[in-house]
């Protein structure tokens, strides 16, 4: 498609669109609550696809936050265009980047938004799921331990 000047498009008698804008965008505000330490690190993503949830590493469009652990702690994700998205984080205690296990089972606490629960496995998306509009949205996780 070719782009001409404004005269010549009206000339040309090709669509204008006047007033067209992106979308509004907001934000998500992530508190952290029940921490057992302020060891480490909390690994906060925030992802809109529901088949790699709450896997966010293998999901390209999810955004990642990293904080230092402290209960009570605000994580904010910036310029979330509005749509449907879900929150996983987990408390890196010993800050290597990733969520250790014993026999399969966490040792270290996670939680999800919406406190989405965990039976034989992580929850759905769909459990987790928040709509995010054009105001802030704010809400907050505990962060669970089984080990």
């Amino acid at each position: 498609m070719k782009i001409l000047p404004l005269p010549f498009a009206l000339l040309a008698g090709l669509p204008l669109v006047l007033g067209a804008t992106s979308p509004a965008r907001s934000s998500v505000e992530v508190t952290v609550d029940g921490l057992r330490s302020g060891k480490g690190l909390v690994q906060v993503c925030l992802t809109a696809d529901a088949k790699t949830f709450p896997d966010c590493q293998k999901d390209s469009g999810a955004r990642h936050l990293s904080v230092p652990a402290r209960d009570g702690e605000t994580v904010t994700f910036h310029d979330v265009v509005p749509g449907r998205y879900a929150v996983a984080l987990f408390h890196d205690e010993n800050g290597n980047g990733r969520m250790d296990k014993m026999m399969m089972i966490p040792k270290e606490g996670y939680g999800f938004s919406r406190d989405a629960p965990v039976r034989f496995g992580p929850p759905s998306f769909r459990a987790a799921a928040l709509v995010v509009g054009e105001a802030p949205l704010r809400t907050a996780i505990k962060v669970r331990y089984l080990l």
